[in-house]
């Protein structure tokens, strides 16, 4: 699931090298949040306008997750 989202957060900033992402220890229900950090000149692709970038970031990594019967969040940081 990290891997997912180090790829999709790669192929939307210009500076690849700068992409982090940290993963929490799962929740009581068993949610795993991960924080993704990017530069900052590059904190607006990744969120695009009105939040849609995020919100479909989230989407494909929520849907990735219920196949492996897992729940995850993203969090931008």
């Amino acid at each position: 699931m990290k891997e997912l989202l180090v790829t999709i957060a790669q192929g939307l900033v210009e500076n690849p090298e700068a992409v982090r992402v940290d993963e929490d220890a799962p929740s009581e229900d068993g949610t795993v949040v991960y924080h993704l950090h990017v530069a900052e000149s590059d904190m607006g692709r990744v969120i695009g306008k009105q939040g849609r970038i995020a919100k479909a970031i989230r989407l494909v990594m929520r849907a990735a997750a219920t196949r492996n019967n897992a729940k995850v969040a993203v969090e931008i940081d």
